[in-house]
């Protein structure tokens, strides 16, 4: 016993040591973040982007919640340090400049690299929701371009 003594001090000094260095996590009840409408400069029909979290000391990511009604979609653009896309609900759409468009559905996850020209939005019958995690570059997280027409759309 006399022993395990030192070993049980050194741990609860450890473990007392590390406690007092842990960061208290934040939680952002559902219903506290306040939704806008998708700017008509960055996106075509009717979006909502609801923030989910900012980036802050720990993480360059922040992160939304943006709901498309049907067709409705976002300009071309770029991110510095890409995005991921996580599909939560309805028919979408992504396009990256040069390719084909592609189907989405809930549960599809798209990853896109920095620098890509690219769009996502709704299925012209169906709404689309998706979770938007986009790490900020020098404090940059998005590069609007032109709007995606109604024949690259189609």
């Amino acid at each position: 016993m006399t022993n395990a003594l030192p070993l049980i001090a050194t741990t609860l000094v450890l473990l007392t040591s590390a406690a007092a260095q842990a960061q208290a996590m934040l939680v952002s009840p559902n219903g506290s973040r306040v939704s806008v409408p998708g700017p008509a400069e960055t996106f075509t029909g009717t979006v909502t982007v609801t923030p989910l979290f900012a980036p802050n000391e720990h993480s360059s990511a922040g992160g939304g919640l943006v709901e498309f009604t049907p067709a409705a979609r976002s300009y071309w653009h770029t991110h510095p340090a890409g995005q991921t896309l996580i599909v939560t609900a309805g028919a979408g759409w992504v396009q990256e400049e040069g390719g084909e468009k592609i189907a989405i559905k809930p549960g599809d996850v798209i990853s896109t690299p920095p620098g890509v020209k690219h769009w996502h939005g709704a299925a012209a019958e169906s709404s689309m929701s998706h979770i938007a995690i986009t790490p900020a570059r020098d404090g940059n997280v998005v590069e609007w371009l032109e709007p995606v027409t109604d024949d690259q759309y189609r």
